[in-house]
């Protein structure tokens, strides 16, 4: 579904991503692990065309997309989950969720998609009317997945989901994502917490300055001495 080959990145003059390449499979959730710094976000940025590769491609259904403008590759169907979740703090949630259906025939269903998020995460149906600066910080990270599932996407960019949550509010966002997959939709998941996002996983990637240095299936990752010694604290 998605294709990154030999994807290379700078930000000015200094170079970030190296040699990156990348697969993601139809209906997959794909892990994308690294510390704070390793390049995970730029990689997501540059799918999402917010920044521009400097040599390389990325296909998406086996189309290039490398030079699209961001709002024709969220019009393919490739969305981003941002990470610091940047919801418009002064509008409700409604109004927050409303906004995420802007693009191809999303607007049309609007009503129905924000049913179906509601009934996904119901804190928001009952916080509907409420700013969103009034949120919790795991409330306004569900309205945050719930604004990138209204715009109807194929693929999620869901970026370090578990930042600053408490567990119990991790466990159901986890639960939820997993849950995606009975409506088609594929995962990219960055994440520094190794043993959530593997936890969901099919695959997984591990991104230390700005390379991919390891690949395999979830739990062949989980025993990895690397991923052990690096994100397990073992």
């Amino acid at each position: 579904m998605l294709e990154v080959r030999h994807l290379h990145v700078s930000h000015g003059v200094i170079p970030v991503l190296h040699d990156v390449n990348l697969d993601v499979k139809e209906r997959e959730i794909v892990a994308l692990l690294g510390s704070n710094g390793a390049g995970k976000s730029t990689l997501l940025n540059t799918v999402q065309g917010i920044y521009k590769l400097s040599s390389g491609s990325i296909r998406f259904l086996g189309k290039p997309i490398e030079n699209l403008p961001p709002h024709r590759v969220i019009a393919e169907g490739i969305v981003q989950v941002p990470e610091g979740r940047r919801l418009f703090p002064h509008m409700t949630v409604k109004e927050n969720l409303l906004l995420g259906a802007y693009p191809g025939k999303a607007w049309q269903e609007k009503s129905e998609r924000m049913k179906w998020v509601m009934e996904l995460f119901p804190i928001l149906k009952n916080r509907a009317n409420m700013p969103s600066r009034l949120l919790s910080g795991g409330e306004q990270q569900m309205l945050t997945i719930g604004r990138g599932l209204m715009a109807k996407p194929r693929m999620l960019l869901v970026d370090e989901p578990s930042l600053g949550l408490a567990p119990v509010i991790q466990d159901h966002l986890y639960e939820t994502l997993g849950k995606l997959r009975e409506f088609k939709i594929t995962i990219l998941l960055p994440e520094q917490n190794a043993l959530r996002a593997l936890g969901i996983a099919d695959r997984g990637y591990v991104m230390q300055d700005g390379r991919i240095v390891l690949e395999g299936n979830a739990a062949d990752l989980l025993q990895s001495n690397l991923v052990k010694k690096a994100y397990l604290g073992r």
